[in-house]
């Protein structure tokens, strides 16, 4: 019995040291880290990158609008073939038959 409880009191001692040591360290690196993304170069540096992602994102949407224009022609050139391919070279007879 006196071993489960030398046991239990290291294990509660232990959780708990390290759970405070953990989170002062969880303190420092979400400070280091605070502290780098407010560096002016990080700021900058994070500004340009945006800057590219919009302009990159403008050239996709506008290639892409290309394409799906010439695409579009291809099917209305292709439907054009069909329905003028089905349509018969004479006329059907007009009349009863009598």
């Amino acid at each position: 019995m006196a071993g489960k409880i030398s046991f239990l009191v290291g294990f509660g001692a232990g959780y708990v040291l390290g759970a405070r040591a953990g989170r002062e360290r969880y303190e420092q690196i979400a400070n280091r880290a605070q502290g780098v993304w407010q560096d002016p170069r990080v700021q900058r540096r994070a500004g340009q990158a945006q800057e590219v992602v919009k302009e990159k994102a403008g050239e996709a949407g506008a290639k892409v609008a290309e394409k799906a224009s010439e695409a579009g022609s291809k099917v209305a050139e292709k439907v054009s073939e069909k329905v003028g391919s089905d349509s018969p070279t004479t006329a059907p007879p007009t009349g009863t038959g009598r």
